[in-house]
């Protein structure tokens, strides 16, 4: 159960309302604040809908963020949205795979790209091996919208497991066909 109540529209003045425009449990607790509520939605926005960063290698980083934090509202959103950006079914499972340090075969740069998130979410910063990865087949522009979403995304997890966010029974289904590890 989460700490605060989730807003429905009603709950909330004229000029707020369409904060809940997406009826998602994140958006009814981001509520509580409206002014962050609309500056977390700016940036998501741009991540999801401007960034130049291929959408599929972003969804790997938002997974790999998701499953390090073991996080069931953000993995359960994001294995929806990552098959919908072009993720399936085996890149998700190469998530766990690459964190357990096996070899997923996925190609070189996939790869690059799950790391430099574990990277950023435990070590705080991007080793200088996986940022020459990356160098290798992304420009300067790329690497910054990758960062920038790995750590957006490790702000994200951190709001959902403190907040104790509920997932929706809608997104259930992508749990019972991903779990989290244990």
């Amino acid at each position: 159960m989460a700490r605060l109540p989730y807003l429905e529209r009603g709950d909330l003045p004229e000029e707020h309302q369409s904060l809940l425009d997406r009826d998602i449990n994140l958006n009814k607790l981001l509520a509580h604040s409206p002014h962050g509520a609309e500056s977390f939605s700016r940036m998501g926005g741009w991540i999801r809908f401007k960034s130049r960063l291929d959408p599929r290698l972003r969804e790997l980083a938002i997974l790999q963020v998701g499953w390090l934090a073991r996080s069931p509202y953000e993995w359960s959103h994001h294995v929806k949205l990552g098959r919908e950006f072009g993720c399936s079914d085996d890149d998700i499972r190469a998530v766990g795979t690459e964190t357990d340090g096996g070899d997923s075969g996925l190609p070189a740069l996939d790869r690059a790209v799950l790391r430099a998130a574990r990277e950023m979410t435990t070590d705080i910063s991007i080793s200088d091996v996986t940022w020459a990865e990356l160098g290798e087949e992304l420009d300067a522009e790329l690497i910054t919208d990758l960062t920038l979403v790995i750590g957006f995304y490790n702000m994200v997890v951190r709001y959902l497991g403190t907040m104790e966010m509920d997932v929706e029974e809608d997104y259930q289904p992508y749990l019972e066909e991903h779990p989290l590890p244990g």
